[in-house]
């Protein structure tokens, strides 16, 4: 075996995009990108892809790589490392998936102990689905189990709105970008493994290609006593990968708004929305063990699980 490894760069966002697609087909994981939207991923703030990315090449073909990033805050005063990458199906059982996870465990500890000195740091990677050969791999190296999710899909062509929902949001627009900002660190803080996202990591999701602010919904308090920036209660935001596809990415309410139907009401708005714009199906992903009780609200909307992921982690 002869490949040569490098860092990824915008150049190559098209060969890495084809490596996604095949091992999106193979492995079942439904995670289809365009070029733009992997070259978006080199530019995130916090990300040096010289130094965080690393890809093994054969000829003008990409056949593995490996991806790092270090989140921007403290979870349950930990810092979270996520590992990520992917060996093309052909290409398998030829040592580059360890070869991938030779750089990038050290590198994690390296960036994680830079930013946050003297904090424990967690090694995190999304393995797709049980059996898969990541899974496998992560166990050979320690890792172990942390948390199961659940992709979920609703057909947009036969849904029907339920009954009685009320309309009670409004399309996102970039006043609010702070607002929304605000209201997802209250909303996600007792989520497991999330951290506060800050101003310049927010504002690049918001501004991703892939985002549609026309099909996001925003839900805005009525109290005179609230500013601005503390005024949104609760938000669904959505995103597009594929065409006609429409990826609820983001739903959250905040604690005071909790118990009144929003984020149904938002979603179910946000569902129509795209079912009237053509969308002929929506996705998303969801915490199988939410202490919101998001699976049972995704499914009273009509969204149905396709398939479980599973996330190892290991402590260092």
């Amino acid at each position: 075996m002869s490949v040569i490894w490098k860092p990824i760069e915008p150049a190559h966002a098209a060969a890495w995009a084809e490596l996604s697609t095949a091992l999106a087909r193979h492995d079942d994981t439904d995670e289809f990108y365009e070029p733009e939207d992997l070259a978006e991923e080199l530019r995130e703030p916090g990300v040096d892809p010289a130094a965080d990315t690393l890809a093994a090449w054969d000829g003008d073909t990409m056949v593995a790589y490996g991806q790092l990033r270090v989140a921007a805050g403290l979870a349950d005063r930990e810092t979270k490392a996520s590992l990520g990458g992917g060996v093309h199906p052909d290409w398998r059982g030829q040592g580059l998936g360890r070869a991938v996870m030779d750089w990038i465990e050290p590198r994690a500890d390296a960036l994680a102990r830079d930013r946050y000195p003297g904090m424990p740091v967690v090694w995190s990677m999304w393995c797709g689905t049980v059996g898969s050969p990541t899974e496998r791999l992560a166990a050979a190296r320690g890792y172990t189990p942390a948390r199961y999710f659940r992709d979920m899909r609703l057909d947009l062509t036969t849904w029907s709105a339920p009954a009685a929902t009320r309309r009670v949001g409004r399309p996102v627009t970039p006043e609010i970008s702070e607002g929304l900002r605000r209201a997802h660190n209250e909303a996600f803080a007792d989520h497991w493994g999330s951290s506060e996202r800050d101003p310049d990591r927010w504002a690049d999701q918001l501004a991703s290609r892939s985002f549609r602010p026309a099909l996001s919904r925003a839900a805005l308090t009525d109290r005179p006593d609230l500013s601005p920036e503390d005024a949104v209660d609760a938000y669904v935001l959505a995103n597009e990968y594929v065409e006609g596809e429409l990826y609820v990415a983001l739903v959250g309410t905040r604690r005071r708004a909790r118990g009144r139907g929003l984020a149904t009401a938002l979603l179910t708005e946000v569902l129509t929305a795209a079912r009237e714009a053509g969308y002929r199906q929506a996705d998303l992903g969801v915490d199988s063990a939410s202490p919101t009780g998001a699976l049972g609200l995704y499914e009273r909307v009509g969204f149905s699980s396709v398939r479980t992921n599973v996330v190892y982690e290991r402590r260092r």
